[in-house]
């Protein structure tokens, strides 16, 4: 029986940059579990919702994920040029460095430092993967009744 949108789904994945760079996977690392999501419900990114509608328990697929379908093209105006004095004490600012901001409404969204200068630092509030095609292996373990 094919998955169908509103189902509930278990499956183990792996994905992959257009280099073979792994940057996330159901089966090692920190996510070493499945994921269980409701197929086309939006919960995963758009390209991985429609991967799996579909699909048969036990099979498995490789998707090729375009940015619109994943996590949308780098954005410029996400750009934010801010005083270092409003960053967080204690650890010196440098390029590549990960930060926690608040949005108004109290979520917490990465930030990564782009640039240090002498009295500002610009923020980087894209998606880290944001103008990034995914590869993603996909099995479908099980639908959840």
């Amino acid at each position: 029986m094919p998955v169908k949108s509103g189902d509930k789904v278990k499956v183990d994945y792996t994905g992959t940059l257009e280099d073979g760079t792994v940057f996330d996977s159901s089966t090692h690392g920190d996510h070493s579990h499945p994921l269980e999501f409701e197929a086309g419900s939006g919960q995963v990114i758009k390209g991985f919702d429609k991967a799996v509608i579909g699909m048969e328990v036990g099979q498995e697929k490789e998707v090729k994920i375009s940015p619109e379908e994943a996590y949308g093209e780098r954005r410029e105006e996400l750009m934010k040029e801010m005083p270092r004095s409003n960053l967080p004490e204690g650890k010196e600012p440098e390029a590549g460095m990960m930060l926690a901001m608040s949005t108004p409404d109290g979520r917490q969204i990465p930030v990564r430092i782009a640039e240090v200068k002498d009295d500002n630092v610009i923020l980087d509030m894209n998606h880290q993967l944001a103008g990034k095609t995914l590869i993603f292996k996909i099995k479908l373990l099980e639908i959840v009744s």
